[in-house]
Parts: C-alpha cells; structure tokens; sequence
C-alpha cells in the first residue's frame, strides 16, 4: 500500500484516506511509523522509507515539499552543480514566506525569505530519470543568493570579488563559463546588495 507514494512526501490526510481500509487508520499511521516504514518529516508530512520501496529518498524533493514554495539554493545548488568540492550537510533554500530551520531524521533543511521579485528570478526544473522533478536556483542565482543573504558580506571590487569566490566558497570557474549574465542584471535590480552583485556580475562578464 505504501509503495504507491514512492518517494514522494505525503501528507497526514492523505494516509488517512490510503488507509481507510482500517478501522482506525490514524492508528495504523502510528504504527506504521514506529516500525520505520514511515519517516515523519514534520507534524504533518511524511515520506516512505526506503526499505519499503527500495529506492534512494530525494532531499531535494523532500525541500521543495516540506517548505513551499521555495528552490534549492546557496552552496546546496552549487554542490549540486558540481562547482564547489563540498559536500554540504543542510539542504539550504529560498522561499518568499518568512524563513524556517526543520530537523528530520534525514537531515536539515533551512529556508531563507526573500522579496517576491527576486525570488522568481532564475529557477529551473531538474527533472530526475523522468519520475521526479524538484524546484532549483540556476547557478547564477545560486551565487546571488549567497551573496544576498550572507550577513556582514561587503565587497566593493572584482578583484575583492574574485577572492572571495576562490577563497571562501572554492568556486570552480570552469563551471560557470556561458552564464547567463540577464540572471545577474535582474538579480542587481530587484535584490539587495547591487554594490556586490555589480562586482559580481563583472567579474563572471569578462
């Protein structure tokens, strides 16, 4: 029965109804999940195990459910990408609704709130062996947010801008010929920090 949802989140009422076969289904829920067959993700929202299914879950389907809306962004996007060499252990997003922190037994997932204007910039679906697709920045949007929404980041020249890149997020710049520089000029006009986007978006033009 639970093999149907495969690795998609699923939610409380959803279950119910799945398994309205029982006589008391939310029972049913609870003991499905003591048994590890389902995985609680948050009041709410659960995903199958995959020793039911025999499938891999998805965190980055898991981000785009367990929050929304909101796309995989920051050094999560980017790893992904394969243009930073880390692994990175919190799957960081963007969303336009207010920004949130959710532990899960299979990891961390952290949302930053932007305005709506800037979060609807530069987001692709990545659609996965052609069973699942999830929400993700571009790379150039990537980039941006990272800058957008580190704290105390205050760059003022290429150079300044150049360093940081290679120093503190390791980028592989071999990974980002071919951008496309229109994500960066509408990044510059509807988010914050022109001044480091500018530089930014300099640099990346050359």
């Amino acid at each position: 029965m639970l093999e149907q949802f495969g690795i998609i989140p699923v939610n409380y009422a959803t279950l119910v109804s799945a398994l309205a076969g029982y006589k008391y289904p939310k029972d049913k829920i609870s003991s499905l999940e003591k048994a590890g067959d389902l995985i609680r993700l948050k009041k709410g929202m659960f995903v199958v195990s995959p020793k039911v299914h025999n499938q891999p879950v998805s965190k980055e389907l898991i981000s785009n459910h367990l929050y929304g809306p909101s796309y995989i962004s920051f050094e999560s996007a980017l790893s992904i990408y394969n243009i930073i060499p880390e692994r990175v252990h919190t799957m960081r997003s963007m969303t336009f609704k207010r920004g949130r922190k959710f532990s899960t037994p299979l990891g961390n997932f952290e949302y930053t709130s932007s305005e709506i204007k800037y979060y609807n910039i530069g987001i692709h679906q990545k659609i996965i062996d052609n069973k699942y697709a999830y929400l993700i920045a571009s790379r150039e949007k990537a980039l941006c947010d990272i800058i957008v929404a580190t704290s105390r980041l205050r760059i003022q020249s290429v150079k300044a801008m150049q360093e940081y890149l290679e120093e503190d997020l390791r980028i592989d710049f071999s990974a980002l010929e071919k951008c496309n520089i229109g994500i960066f000029k509408q990044c510059i006009e509807f988010g914050k920090k022109k001044t480091e986007l500018t530089q930014l978006y300099k640099l990346l033009r050359q």
